[in-house]
């Protein structure tokens, strides 16, 4: 006499738990793909969007009571912004912070500010520039 076998036929009854599982994590790995696709859209075109400031320190003279600084501003044309200086002592105190701003269509601007100081300052440092 021949037993029979104990054994279900595969997919005859439905999915088994290991199948679900794995189309679980299909699905879910889909979807974090999908939103860090997303996040990093954004970011990008904000990066290549957003209008630019910037400039750098030519030159400086320093004075008891302020510092004159040369500055080459680039910006795109009609974006109004500011560029933020600060100068030190020659032991590292801070003796003058100030911004300055950038109007109007010029994309390329020279300009020498004064940076007014309490003590005589022996650096002039460009902190960074901000469009608005």
């Amino acid at each position: 006499m021949s037993t029979a076998s104990a054994r279900l036929p595969e997919g005859r009854y439905g999915r088994s738990s290991d199948e679900r599982a794995d189309r679980k994590l299909r699905v879910a790995a889909v979807v974090l793909g999908a939103l860090l696709l997303s996040l990093v859209g954004y970011f990008a075109y904000h990066y290549l969007v957003e209008t630019r400031i910037s400039a750098q320190v030519i030159t400086f003279e320093a004075s008891d009571n302020a510092v004159q600084v040369h500055l080459e501003v680039h910006k795109d044309s009609g974006t109004d912004g500011y560029c933020t200086l600060r100068s030190q002592a020659a032991d590292g105190t801070e003796v003058g912070r100030a911004d300055f701003r950038f109007d109007g269509r010029a994309t390329r601007i020279d300009k020498v500010v004064t940076l007014r100081t309490t003590a005589k300052g022996t650096t002039a440092e460009l902190l960074g520039c901000h469009t608005g």
